[in-house]
């Protein structure tokens, strides 16, 4: 059986491995390429990129919450549901530069990673609603959007 800390190594191993694997699905594009509409309905790639951010701030902000034995508010009651949600905080990035964006991604990621490696490893292998959350709002969501970006690069002549 592994031990605390062999299960928190593969679960900052497996956000890190479906980190690259989003970075890796829109690599090697020309910057036009990543204002393309279309890859998720509307949105091009750096919106996508955006939207990764969103939720992890959402995780930044309440990772620590539910760490500390509380439940963060629900987005039916605050916001109206997970759409609503989206489409509020996407109004606020949507026409972001490519730049800024890229930048908000690499801060938010970098400020995650930062945060998961203060935590105890007994606490990141053990506290189910903690990894739940974390999955939702990264690595799962992650693996999600490399899929789109994928499909839609195969569906485009490069």
């Amino acid at each position: 059986m592994p031990t605390d800390a062999e299960r928190a190594e593969r679960l900052l191993a497996t956000l890190g491995r479906r980190w690259e694997a989003l970075l890796g699905s829109y690599d090697g594009l020309p910057a036009k390429a990543l204002d393309e509409p279309g890859v998720v309905g509307e949105w091009s790639i750096r919106n996508v990129i955006a939207h990764i951010s969103i939720w992890e701030m959402e995780a930044i902000k309440h990772l620590p919450v539910i760490a500390a034995g509380n439940r963060p508010p629900r987005y039916s009651v605050k916001y109206g549901g997970i759409d609503a949600f989206n489409d509020q905080m996407m109004a606020g990035k949507i026409d972001l530069p490519l730049e800024e964006t890229l930048r908000l991604r690499d801060d938010t990621h970098t400020q995650l990673i930062g945060y998961l490696h203060s935590l105890p490893p007994e606490f990141l292998a053990t506290n189910d609603r903690f990894r739940r959350r974390l999955r939702l709002d990264t690595y799962g969501h992650y693996a999600i959007h490399s899929a789109d970006i994928q499909e839609w690069r195969a569906s485009r002549k490069e």
